[in-house]
Protein backbone atom coordinates (compact mmCIF):
# COMPACT_ATOMS: atom_id res chain seq x y z
CA UNK A 1 0.00 0.00 0.00
CA UNK A 2 2.87 2.38 0.78
CA UNK A 3 4.30 1.79 -2.72
CA UNK A 4 0.91 2.62 -4.27
CA UNK A 5 0.72 5.85 -2.25
CA UNK A 6 4.26 6.81 -3.31
CA UNK A 7 3.43 6.02 -6.96
CA UNK A 8 0.28 8.17 -6.83
CA UNK A 9 2.20 10.98 -5.10
CA UNK A 10 4.95 10.93 -7.76
CA UNK A 11 2.49 10.80 -10.65
CA UNK A 12 0.39 13.54 -9.08
CA UNK A 13 3.42 15.78 -8.58
CA UNK A 14 4.60 15.37 -12.18
CA UNK A 15 1.20 16.16 -13.71
CA UNK A 16 0.50 19.01 -11.26
CA UNK A 17 3.83 20.72 -12.03
CA UNK A 18 3.22 20.24 -15.76
CA UNK A 19 -0.20 21.91 -15.60
CA UNK A 20 1.17 24.63 -13.32
CA UNK A 21 3.58 25.57 -16.10
CA UNK A 22 0.71 26.01 -18.57
CA UNK A 23 -1.28 28.04 -16.03
CA UNK A 24 1.47 30.46 -14.95
CA UNK A 25 2.63 31.30 -18.49
CA UNK A 26 -0.97 31.67 -19.70
CA UNK A 27 -1.84 34.13 -16.91
CA UNK A 28 1.40 36.09 -17.42
CA UNK A 29 0.40 36.57 -21.06
CA UNK A 30 -3.08 37.85 -20.23
CA UNK A 31 -4.95 34.62 -20.98
CA UNK A 32 -7.90 33.83 -18.77
CA UNK A 33 -7.97 30.50 -16.93
CA UNK A 34 -11.39 29.67 -15.56
CA UNK A 35 -10.15 26.92 -13.23
CA UNK A 36 -6.89 25.48 -11.93
CA UNK A 37 -7.42 22.26 -10.03
CA UNK A 38 -5.34 19.99 -7.83
CA UNK A 39 -6.45 16.45 -8.66
CA UNK A 40 -9.16 15.54 -11.16
CA UNK A 41 -12.93 16.14 -10.82
CA UNK A 42 -15.36 15.69 -9.22
CA UNK A 43 -14.59 18.79 -7.20
CA UNK A 44 -14.48 18.80 -3.40
CA UNK A 45 -14.43 22.59 -3.09
CA UNK A 46 -13.01 25.64 -4.79
CA UNK A 47 -12.19 29.25 -3.98
CA UNK A 48 -12.47 32.28 -6.24
CA UNK A 49 -11.73 35.97 -5.85
CA UNK A 50 -14.47 38.34 -7.01
CA UNK A 51 -13.13 41.80 -7.85
CA UNK A 52 -14.43 45.08 -9.19
CA UNK A 53 -15.07 48.71 -8.23
CA UNK A 54 -17.90 50.32 -6.33
CA UNK A 55 -18.85 53.93 -5.53
CA UNK A 56 -18.85 54.41 -1.76
CA UNK A 57 -19.83 57.44 0.35
CA UNK A 58 -16.70 58.77 2.03
CA UNK A 59 -18.34 61.66 3.94
CA UNK A 60 -19.81 65.16 3.52
CA UNK A 61 -18.27 68.46 2.43
CA UNK A 62 -19.71 71.79 3.53
CA UNK A 63 -19.14 74.88 1.39
CA UNK A 64 -20.20 78.49 2.06
CA UNK A 65 -21.33 80.57 -0.86
CA UNK A 66 -21.44 84.35 -0.56
CA UNK A 67 -22.82 87.09 -2.81
CA UNK A 68 -23.40 90.81 -2.67
CA UNK A 69 -26.81 92.28 -3.39
CA UNK A 70 -27.66 95.92 -4.13
CA UNK A 71 -30.82 96.91 -2.31
CA UNK A 72 -32.43 100.34 -2.70
CA UNK A 73 -34.17 101.65 0.40
CA UNK A 74 -35.86 104.86 -0.45
CA UNK A 75 -33.36 107.07 -2.20
CA UNK A 76 -30.38 105.21 -0.71
CA UNK A 77 -28.64 102.15 -2.12
CA UNK A 78 -27.55 99.58 0.44
CA UNK A 79 -25.05 96.87 -0.44
CA UNK A 80 -25.89 93.72 1.43
CA UNK A 81 -23.78 90.58 1.64
CA UNK A 82 -25.63 87.28 1.72
CA UNK A 83 -24.12 83.93 2.67
CA UNK A 84 -25.50 80.43 2.20
CA UNK A 85 -24.31 76.98 3.21
CA UNK A 86 -24.14 74.04 0.82
CA UNK A 87 -23.57 70.40 1.84
CA UNK A 88 -22.17 67.91 -0.72
CA UNK A 89 -21.72 64.18 -0.40
CA UNK A 90 -18.25 62.88 -1.29
CA UNK A 91 -18.22 59.59 -3.26
CA UNK A 92 -15.15 57.67 -4.30
CA UNK A 93 -14.66 54.62 -6.50
CA UNK A 94 -13.22 51.90 -4.28
CA UNK A 95 -11.79 48.52 -5.31
CA UNK A 96 -13.73 45.49 -4.06
CA UNK A 97 -12.33 42.03 -3.43
CA UNK A 98 -14.26 39.15 -1.98
CA UNK A 99 -13.47 35.47 -1.53
CA UNK A 100 -16.13 33.10 -2.81
CA UNK A 101 -16.27 29.44 -1.74
CA UNK A 102 -17.73 26.81 -4.04
CA UNK A 103 -18.72 23.44 -2.61
CA UNK A 104 -19.14 20.38 -4.80
CA UNK A 105 -18.83 19.88 -8.51
CA UNK A 106 -21.50 22.43 -9.47
CA UNK A 107 -21.68 26.16 -8.87
CA UNK A 108 -24.64 27.93 -7.24
CA UNK A 109 -26.11 24.83 -5.60
CA UNK A 110 -26.65 26.22 -2.11
CA UNK A 111 -28.04 29.49 -0.80
CA UNK A 112 -24.65 31.03 0.05
CA UNK A 113 -23.34 30.40 -3.46
CA UNK A 114 -26.49 31.88 -5.03
CA UNK A 115 -26.17 34.96 -2.82
CA UNK A 116 -22.53 35.38 -3.86
CA UNK A 117 -23.46 35.13 -7.54
CA UNK A 118 -26.33 37.61 -7.11
CA UNK A 119 -24.00 40.08 -5.40
CA UNK A 120 -21.39 39.66 -8.14
CA UNK A 121 -24.03 40.35 -10.80
CA UNK A 122 -25.47 43.33 -8.94
CA UNK A 123 -22.10 45.00 -8.29
CA UNK A 124 -20.64 44.06 -11.67
CA UNK A 125 -17.88 41.98 -10.04
CA UNK A 126 -15.62 39.83 -12.21
CA UNK A 127 -14.59 36.36 -11.07
CA UNK A 128 -10.95 35.30 -11.34
CA UNK A 129 -9.65 31.73 -11.61
CA UNK A 130 -11.34 29.07 -9.48
CA UNK A 131 -8.68 27.20 -7.48
CA UNK A 132 -10.13 23.79 -6.72
CA UNK A 133 -9.33 20.65 -4.77
CA UNK A 134 -10.69 17.51 -6.44
CA UNK A 135 -11.38 13.94 -5.42
CA UNK A 136 -9.03 12.01 -7.76
CA UNK A 137 -5.46 12.74 -6.53
CA UNK A 138 -3.66 12.32 -9.87
CA UNK A 139 -2.00 15.63 -10.65
CA UNK A 140 -4.14 18.52 -11.76
CA UNK A 141 -5.66 20.39 -14.68
CA UNK A 142 -6.15 23.91 -16.02
CA UNK A 143 -9.06 25.23 -18.09
CA UNK A 144 -7.67 27.91 -20.41
CA UNK A 145 -10.06 30.13 -22.31
CA UNK A 146 -9.91 29.49 -26.04
CA UNK A 147 -7.64 26.45 -25.84
CA UNK A 148 -9.89 24.61 -28.29
CA UNK A 149 -10.00 27.51 -30.75
CA UNK A 150 -13.10 29.28 -29.43
CA UNK A 151 -13.43 32.97 -28.43
CA UNK A 152 -10.95 34.11 -31.08
CA UNK A 153 -12.14 37.71 -30.83
CA UNK A 154 -11.68 38.01 -27.07
CA UNK A 155 -8.32 39.57 -26.08
CA UNK A 156 -8.02 37.26 -23.04
CA UNK A 157 -8.44 34.10 -25.14
CA UNK A 158 -5.64 31.66 -25.97
CA UNK A 159 -6.91 31.51 -29.57
CA UNK A 160 -6.53 35.29 -29.95
CA UNK A 161 -2.85 35.36 -29.00
CA UNK A 162 0.13 35.32 -31.33
CA UNK A 163 1.68 32.05 -32.48
CA UNK A 164 4.78 32.58 -30.32
CA UNK A 165 2.66 33.23 -27.20
CA UNK A 166 0.62 30.06 -27.79
CA UNK A 167 3.80 28.02 -28.28
CA UNK A 168 5.21 29.37 -25.00
CA UNK A 169 2.04 28.39 -23.14
CA UNK A 170 2.02 24.89 -24.66
CA UNK A 171 5.69 24.17 -23.98
CA UNK A 172 5.66 25.67 -20.48
CA UNK A 173 4.44 22.35 -19.06
CA UNK A 174 7.31 20.50 -20.73
CA UNK A 175 9.81 23.04 -19.37
CA UNK A 176 8.42 22.68 -15.85
CA UNK A 177 8.96 18.90 -15.94
CA UNK A 178 12.64 19.44 -16.72
CA UNK A 179 12.90 22.07 -13.97
CA UNK A 180 11.27 19.65 -11.51
CA UNK A 181 13.76 16.90 -12.45
CA UNK A 182 16.62 19.37 -11.94
CA UNK A 183 15.24 20.38 -8.53
CA UNK A 184 14.75 16.76 -7.38
CA UNK A 185 18.24 15.68 -8.46
CA UNK A 186 19.79 18.77 -6.83
CA UNK A 187 17.92 17.98 -3.61
CA UNK A 188 19.27 14.44 -3.71
CA UNK A 189 22.81 15.73 -4.11
CA UNK A 190 22.34 17.97 -1.06
CA UNK A 191 20.97 15.08 1.04
CA UNK A 192 23.59 12.54 -0.06
CA UNK A 193 23.69 10.82 -3.44
CA UNK A 194 25.30 7.49 -4.37
CA UNK A 195 28.33 7.86 -6.63
CA UNK A 196 30.66 5.16 -8.01
CA UNK A 197 34.17 4.95 -6.55
CA UNK A 198 37.30 3.48 -8.11
CA UNK A 199 38.60 0.05 -7.13
CA UNK A 200 41.74 1.54 -5.56
CA UNK A 201 39.96 4.56 -4.08
CA UNK A 202 40.57 5.39 -0.43
CA UNK A 203 36.77 5.71 -0.12
CA UNK A 204 36.32 1.96 -0.73
CA UNK A 205 36.09 1.20 2.99
CA UNK A 206 33.18 3.63 3.34
CA UNK A 207 31.46 2.47 0.17
CA UNK A 208 28.54 0.11 -0.33
CA UNK A 209 28.37 -2.61 -2.97
CA UNK A 210 25.18 -2.36 -4.96
CA UNK A 211 23.71 -4.48 -7.72
CA UNK A 212 23.37 -2.43 -10.91
CA UNK A 213 22.28 -5.16 -13.34
CA UNK A 214 20.47 -8.51 -13.12
CA UNK A 215 20.44 -10.53 -16.35
CA UNK A 216 17.15 -12.22 -17.22
CA UNK A 217 17.00 -16.04 -16.88
CA UNK A 218 20.21 -16.10 -14.85
CA UNK A 219 20.86 -17.63 -11.41
CA UNK A 220 20.75 -14.12 -9.93
CA UNK A 221 17.29 -13.57 -11.44
CA UNK A 222 16.10 -16.94 -10.12
CA UNK A 223 17.42 -16.08 -6.66
CA UNK A 224 15.31 -12.92 -6.60
CA UNK A 225 18.16 -10.40 -6.59
CA UNK A 226 17.17 -6.91 -7.75
CA UNK A 227 18.86 -3.77 -8.97
CA UNK A 228 19.75 -1.56 -6.00
CA UNK A 229 20.25 -4.42 -3.53
CA UNK A 230 23.25 -3.85 -1.28
CA UNK A 231 25.59 -6.82 -0.85
CA UNK A 232 26.85 -7.00 2.73
CA UNK A 233 30.58 -7.07 3.24
CA UNK A 234 30.52 -10.25 5.29
CA UNK A 235 29.53 -13.47 3.52
CA UNK A 236 29.78 -17.10 4.66
CA UNK A 237 31.55 -19.68 2.49
CA UNK A 238 30.46 -23.31 2.27
CA UNK A 239 33.28 -24.20 4.63
CA UNK A 240 31.74 -21.96 7.27
CA UNK A 241 34.50 -19.37 7.01
CA UNK A 242 33.63 -15.69 6.87
CA UNK A 243 34.61 -14.03 3.58
CA UNK A 244 35.78 -10.47 4.21
CA UNK A 245 34.69 -8.19 1.38
CA UNK A 246 35.65 -4.57 0.78
CA UNK A 247 34.78 -3.96 -2.86
CA UNK A 248 32.81 -5.42 -5.75
CA UNK A 249 35.87 -7.24 -7.08
CA UNK A 250 35.95 -9.25 -3.83
CA UNK A 251 32.31 -10.23 -4.36
CA UNK A 252 33.11 -11.50 -7.86
CA UNK A 253 36.01 -13.56 -6.53
CA UNK A 254 33.81 -14.95 -3.75
CA UNK A 255 31.12 -16.05 -6.25
CA UNK A 256 33.65 -17.53 -8.69
CA UNK A 257 35.23 -19.55 -5.90
CA UNK A 258 31.87 -21.25 -5.28
CA UNK A 259 30.99 -22.24 -8.89
CA UNK A 260 28.74 -25.27 -9.07
CA UNK A 261 27.94 -25.08 -5.34
CA UNK A 262 24.96 -23.43 -3.70
CA UNK A 263 25.81 -20.13 -2.04
CA UNK A 264 23.93 -17.79 0.24
CA UNK A 265 24.23 -14.06 -0.37
CA UNK A 266 23.36 -11.71 2.48
CA UNK A 267 21.58 -8.70 1.01
CA UNK A 268 20.39 -5.44 2.51
CA UNK A 269 17.20 -4.27 0.81
CA UNK A 270 15.95 -1.04 2.28
CA UNK A 271 16.03 -1.62 6.04
CA UNK A 272 15.76 -5.41 5.78
CA UNK A 273 18.58 -7.94 5.65
CA UNK A 274 17.62 -10.98 3.56
CA UNK A 275 19.50 -14.13 2.55
CA UNK A 276 19.18 -15.42 -1.04
CA UNK A 277 20.35 -18.84 -2.20
CA UNK A 278 21.57 -19.79 -5.66
CA UNK A 279 24.19 -21.74 -7.59
CA UNK A 280 26.79 -19.94 -9.74
CA UNK A 281 27.16 -21.51 -13.21
CA UNK A 282 30.34 -23.33 -14.09
CA UNK A 283 30.12 -22.45 -17.81
CA UNK A 284 28.05 -19.26 -18.10
CA UNK A 285 27.20 -17.59 -21.45
CA UNK A 286 29.83 -15.15 -22.63
CA UNK A 287 29.68 -11.77 -20.93
CA UNK A 288 27.15 -12.82 -18.25
CA UNK A 289 29.35 -14.11 -15.43
CA UNK A 290 28.66 -17.16 -13.33
CA UNK A 291 25.75 -15.57 -11.44
CA UNK A 292 24.48 -13.13 -14.08
CA UNK A 293 24.75 -10.01 -12.00
CA UNK A 294 26.85 -6.81 -12.07
CA UNK A 295 27.99 -4.81 -9.04
CA UNK A 296 29.21 -1.31 -8.40
CA UNK A 297 30.99 0.33 -5.48
CA UNK A 298 29.02 3.41 -4.43
CA UNK A 299 29.66 6.02 -1.81
CA UNK A 300 27.08 8.55 -0.62
CA UNK A 301 28.36 12.08 -1.17
CA UNK A 302 26.77 15.34 0.00
CA UNK A 303 27.32 18.60 -1.87
CA UNK A 304 26.79 22.21 -0.79
CA UNK A 305 23.72 23.75 -2.40
CA UNK A 306 25.60 25.76 -5.05
CA UNK A 307 27.52 22.68 -6.27
CA UNK A 308 24.40 20.51 -6.03
CA UNK A 309 22.46 22.88 -8.30
CA UNK A 310 25.17 22.84 -10.97
CA UNK A 311 25.74 19.07 -10.79
CA UNK A 312 21.97 18.56 -10.80
CA UNK A 313 21.70 20.50 -14.07
CA UNK A 314 24.50 18.48 -15.67
CA UNK A 315 22.95 15.21 -14.50
CA UNK A 316 19.52 16.25 -15.82
CA UNK A 317 21.00 17.07 -19.24
CA UNK A 318 22.83 13.71 -19.29
CA UNK A 319 19.63 11.83 -18.45
CA UNK A 320 17.72 13.79 -21.12
CA UNK A 321 20.34 12.97 -23.73
CA UNK A 322 20.30 9.27 -22.79
CA UNK A 323 16.49 9.08 -23.03
CA UNK A 324 16.51 10.88 -26.39
CA UNK A 325 19.05 8.37 -27.76
CA UNK A 326 16.94 5.48 -26.47
CA UNK A 327 13.79 7.01 -27.95
CA UNK A 328 15.55 7.41 -31.30
CA UNK A 329 16.54 3.73 -31.24
CA UNK A 330 12.97 2.66 -30.42
CA UNK A 331 11.46 4.74 -33.24
CA UNK A 332 14.14 3.53 -35.68
CA UNK A 333 13.48 -0.12 -34.78
CA UNK A 334 9.73 0.36 -35.16
CA UNK A 335 10.19 1.86 -38.63
CA UNK A 336 12.67 -0.80 -39.76
CA UNK A 337 10.71 -3.64 -38.18
CA UNK A 338 13.57 -4.70 -35.89
CA UNK A 339 13.20 -6.01 -32.36
CA UNK A 340 12.79 -3.29 -29.74
CA UNK A 341 15.53 -3.93 -27.20
CA UNK A 342 14.40 -1.31 -24.69
CA UNK A 343 11.97 -2.36 -21.99
CA UNK A 344 8.85 -0.16 -22.15
CA UNK A 345 6.63 -0.02 -19.07
CA UNK A 346 3.20 1.44 -18.42
CA UNK A 347 1.52 2.46 -15.15
CA UNK A 348 1.56 -1.10 -13.74
CA UNK A 349 5.26 -1.59 -14.54
CA UNK A 350 6.14 1.79 -13.05
CA UNK A 351 4.11 0.98 -9.93
CA UNK A 352 6.05 -2.28 -9.51
CA UNK A 353 9.32 -0.40 -10.04
CA UNK A 354 8.22 2.15 -7.44
CA UNK A 355 7.80 -0.64 -4.90
CA UNK A 356 11.34 -1.85 -5.57
CA UNK A 357 12.79 1.66 -5.44
CA UNK A 358 10.88 2.59 -2.27
CA UNK A 359 12.55 -0.32 -0.48
CA UNK A 360 15.95 1.16 -1.33
CA UNK A 361 15.34 4.52 0.34
CA UNK A 362 14.19 8.09 -0.14
CA UNK A 363 17.12 9.16 -2.33
CA UNK A 364 16.20 6.54 -4.92
CA UNK A 365 12.57 7.70 -4.91
CA UNK A 366 13.85 11.18 -5.82
CA UNK A 367 15.87 9.70 -8.69
CA UNK A 368 12.85 7.76 -9.98
CA UNK A 369 10.63 10.86 -9.81
CA UNK A 370 13.27 12.90 -11.68
CA UNK A 371 13.63 10.22 -14.35
CA UNK A 372 9.86 10.00 -14.85
CA UNK A 373 9.61 13.80 -14.98
CA UNK A 374 12.17 13.97 -17.81
CA UNK A 375 10.32 11.16 -19.59
CA UNK A 376 7.01 13.00 -19.27
CA UNK A 377 8.57 16.20 -20.60
CA UNK A 378 10.12 14.48 -23.63
CA UNK A 379 6.98 12.50 -24.47
CA UNK A 380 4.78 15.61 -24.28
CA UNK A 381 7.18 17.52 -26.55
CA UNK A 382 6.84 14.96 -29.35
CA UNK A 383 5.01 16.30 -32.44
CA UNK A 384 2.21 13.75 -32.02
CA UNK A 385 -1.51 14.69 -32.05
CA UNK A 386 -3.11 15.12 -28.60
CA UNK A 387 0.28 15.94 -27.03
CA UNK A 388 1.62 19.46 -26.42
CA UNK A 389 4.16 18.96 -29.20
CA UNK A 390 1.33 17.99 -31.57
CA UNK A 391 -0.51 21.25 -30.85
CA UNK A 392 2.71 23.19 -31.47
CA UNK A 393 3.04 21.38 -34.79
CA UNK A 394 -0.37 22.68 -35.90
CA UNK A 395 0.71 26.23 -34.98
CA UNK A 396 3.76 25.84 -37.23
CA UNK A 397 1.52 24.56 -40.02
CA UNK A 398 -0.67 27.64 -39.50
CA UNK A 399 2.35 29.93 -39.89
CA UNK A 400 3.52 28.12 -43.03
CA UNK A 401 0.16 28.17 -44.81
CA UNK A 402 -0.72 31.66 -43.56
CA UNK A 403 -4.06 30.74 -42.05
CA UNK A 404 -5.30 28.53 -39.18
CA UNK A 405 -5.91 24.84 -39.78
CA UNK A 406 -9.58 23.88 -39.83
CA UNK A 407 -10.69 23.48 -36.24
CA UNK A 408 -12.66 20.33 -37.07
CA UNK A 409 -9.66 18.78 -38.80
CA UNK A 410 -7.29 19.59 -35.94
CA UNK A 411 -9.73 18.19 -33.37
CA UNK A 412 -10.10 15.04 -35.47
CA UNK A 413 -6.32 14.54 -35.50
CA UNK A 414 -6.05 15.14 -31.74
CA UNK A 415 -8.91 12.70 -31.07
CA UNK A 416 -7.26 10.05 -33.25
CA UNK A 417 -3.95 10.62 -31.50
CA UNK A 418 -5.60 10.30 -28.10
CA UNK A 419 -7.22 7.00 -29.11
CA UNK A 420 -3.85 5.66 -30.30
CA UNK A 421 -2.19 6.69 -27.04
CA UNK A 422 -4.90 4.96 -25.00
CA UNK A 423 -4.53 1.82 -27.15
CA UNK A 424 -0.76 1.88 -26.63
CA UNK A 425 -1.23 2.29 -22.89
CA UNK A 426 -3.63 -0.67 -22.79
CA UNK A 427 -1.14 -2.79 -24.76
CA UNK A 428 1.79 -1.88 -22.51
CA UNK A 429 -0.34 -2.42 -19.38
CA UNK A 430 -1.31 -5.89 -20.66
CA UNK A 431 2.41 -6.64 -21.13
CA UNK A 432 3.17 -5.37 -17.60
CA UNK A 433 0.45 -7.54 -16.07
CA UNK A 434 1.65 -10.58 -18.04
CA UNK A 435 5.21 -10.06 -16.78
CA UNK A 436 3.88 -9.62 -13.26
CA UNK A 437 1.98 -12.92 -13.44
CA UNK A 438 5.06 -14.68 -14.77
Amino acid sequence: MSAVIIFIAILGLLIFVHELGHFVVARRNGIRASEFGFGFPPRIFGVQVLSGKKMEKMGEKMTIESRTVDIKIGDEEVIKKEESQKVEEIDQEMPIKKWRFIWGNKDGDDENERNDLDEAHRDHLAGSTIYSLNWIPLGGFVKIKGEDGENKNDPDSFAAKSAWTRIRVLLAGVAMNFVLAWALISLGLMIGDPEPVGITSSDAKNSVIQIVQVIADSPASAMGLKIGDEILKEQVKNSGNIAKIEKSQDVQEFINSQKGSEITLKIKRGKEIVAFKGTPRINPPEGQGSLGVAFQDNIFVKYPWYKAIWKGLVYTLDVTAAILVMLYEIIKNIITGNHISADISGPVGIAVLTKQVAAMGFIYILHLAALLSVNLGIINALPFPALDGGRVLFIFIEKIKGSPVSQKMEQAFHTAGFVLLIALMVLVTFKDVSNLIK
